[in-house]
């Protein structure tokens, strides 16, 4: 069985692994520059300010895979790479859904899988930004589940 918990400080790190654990195996686009610059801004600037959600397996203390959500928004949603294609996903972002409220978000577009697994879940894009949230070249679909 999977459970949903709250994440605190103390889970920050290990989060920190499933995050770029998920970006390395979706974010091909990335440069090795851009996720070392991103390691400390998701661990001291972006978690702190969201509300982390993580999912584990009851009878086991590793994390499978996280969200965190701001408001109606959600600013993260990553799957350990082994963890991938296991359901841990889905749950994550209906629990988001759901639980939280989340309707909107933003996601690279060069992230086909991402892109498809919003839209099977019922998200539309409603925007595009050329550059990503620390301006870089990377656009953003900004998306809203629909009927919200």
């Amino acid at each position: 069985m999977i459970n949903m918990e709250v994440g605190t400080r103390i889970h920050y790190p290990i989060i920190l692994k499933v995050w770029e654990s998920s970006v390395r195996d979706t974010h091909d686009f990335l440069q090795e520059q851009d996720i070392q610059a991103l390691r400390p801004l998701i661990l001291h600037k972006y978690l702190p300010g969201l509300t982390i959600t993580f999912a584990r397996l009851s009878c086991d203390s590793s994390i499978l895979g996280f969200t965190g959500v701001s408001e109606n928004r959600i600013e993260m949603l990553f799957v350990d790479a082994d963890q991938r294609g296991k359901g841990i996903g889905k749950l994550l972002l209906l629990h988001a859904i759901n639980e939280q409220g989340a309707d909107e978000l933003d996601v690279n577009e060069q992230n086909t899988q991402a892109i498809t697994f919003y839209k099977k879940h019922g998200f539309e894009t409603v925007g595009r930004s050329e550059v990503d949230g620390q301006d870089r070249p990377y656009p953003l679909l900004h998306m809203k589940l629909r009927g919200t």
